[in-house]
């Protein structure tokens, strides 16, 4: 569906829009290099694989997981022209392909139609570059952006670069038309609830859909109807799926639990059990993304678990002191002697030969 042609989301095909907004699992997919640190593209085909076979619904590609470094090196165009071909040679199912895009408005447009020319759906908008912008600038900026393809916001966490943004900043996004979802990852419940507000203000909750990205708050996103009241209208909201950093690991094990929150969900009965998965899966986060260090070893901690699965052959990140912190190891120990039944290592170790090739 490669086009130079700007794209608009009524121009998705129907099974891709479909399954974007019913909501799905997508991993943020991770970088692989070799033990030098160079481009590892045997590593990171298996990646993809390994994602579709596990039941992703899609890849988020170029996003901070794929370390925003990628664009000083040259590698951003090679990444995402690797990751969707993978894709298309790997399955014939639909898929939600997104892409990442930073930087000033000149960078980001760039990077969209650099997306947009390789096939892929979506770009995944990082304002981080934008701090100390105006509103009206945010907003011109994302306006640019989204004339060229369809725009999925970003709320990030303030705590690794993020901006705080108002709810009206987020009715005045949610009002531009080509706008197709929402990743919420603030990791805090009034910021949240900031851009369920916002969609309902601007009449856009048939539009747009919602995705977690709030690894603290994963399960409890995806189960709890959020109920907002405004302009004298009650409008129900809910997290369809997540664009997560986290779910790319133990993806196989993430497929297998959101569709047993969808069912718990469409059934009305959110049972105990699976309440309790919230701090279980949250628990696991925070080892991870090692809350502990101010989340320094995120992208180490997800390269950790790939690389005892085999999926990966190092840990290394284009930044060489980008680590794990001191503890982490150990505790992902911890995680595989607690919480058995959320990782996919035995998925993974019948199929991991098949996608290395």
């Amino acid at each position: 569906m490669s086009t130079d042609k700007a794209l608009h989301w009524r121009d998705l095909p129907a099974p891709v829009l479909s399954l974007l907004r019913q909501g799905t699992v997508i991993p943020a997919h991770p970088l692989a290099l070799d033990t030098e640190r160079n481009f590892d593209e045997q590593s990171q085909r298996a990646l993809s694989r390994y994602y579709l076979d596990a039941g992703s619904g899609g890849l988020a590609v170029g996003v901070h997981s794929t370390q925003f470094a990628i664009r000083e090196v040259g590698l951003y165009r090679p990444v995402l022209e690797l990751a969707i071909e993978t894709a298309r040679d790997w399955t014939d199912r639909p898929l939600v392909m997104i892409a990442g895009a930073v930087g000033k408005t000149v960078q980001a447009v760039e990077e969209a139609r650099t997306a947009r020319s390789l096939g892929y759906h979506a770009v995944l908008l990082s304002l981080a570059a934008l701090k100390g912008a105006s509103e009206d600038e945010l907003i011109e900026h994302c306006s640019s952006v989204a004339k060229e393809m369809p725009l999925i916001g970003f709320y990030l966490q303030t705590a690794v670069g993020g901006i705080k943004l108002s709810r009206e900043f987020w009715t005045r996004f949610a009002a531009i038309d080509n706008v197709v979802a929402i990743k919420v990852a603030p990791f805090n419940r009034y910021r949240t609830l900031d851009v369920c507000f916002g969609i309902a203000a601007a009449h856009a909750e048939n539009r747009i859909t919602l995705y977690t990205g709030n690894d603290d708050h994963i399960v409890a996103d995806l189960v709890t109807p959020m109920v907002v009241r405004t302009g004298n209208r009650e409008v129900t909201l809910r997290f369809q799926g997540g664009l997560l950093g986290h779910w790319s690991v133990w993806t196989r094990g993430a497929v297998k639990m959101l569709e047993r929150l969808k069912l718990s969900v469409s059934n009305g009965a959110i049972l105990p059990e699976v309440l309790a998965l919230d701090s279980f899966v949250t628990d696991c986060n925070s080892v991870v993304f090692d809350v502990d260090h101010d989340f320094a070893g995120c992208i180490p901690g997800c390269h950790e678990i790939l690389r005892r699965q085999g999926l990966l052959k190092s840990i290394e990140c284009l930044d060489p002191h980008e680590k794990l912190s001191p503890g982490q190891s150990e505790g992902i120990d911890r995680l595989y002697a607690t919480y058995p039944e959320l990782h996919d290592d035995a998925f993974v170790a019948a199929n991991l030969e098949r996608w290395r090739n």
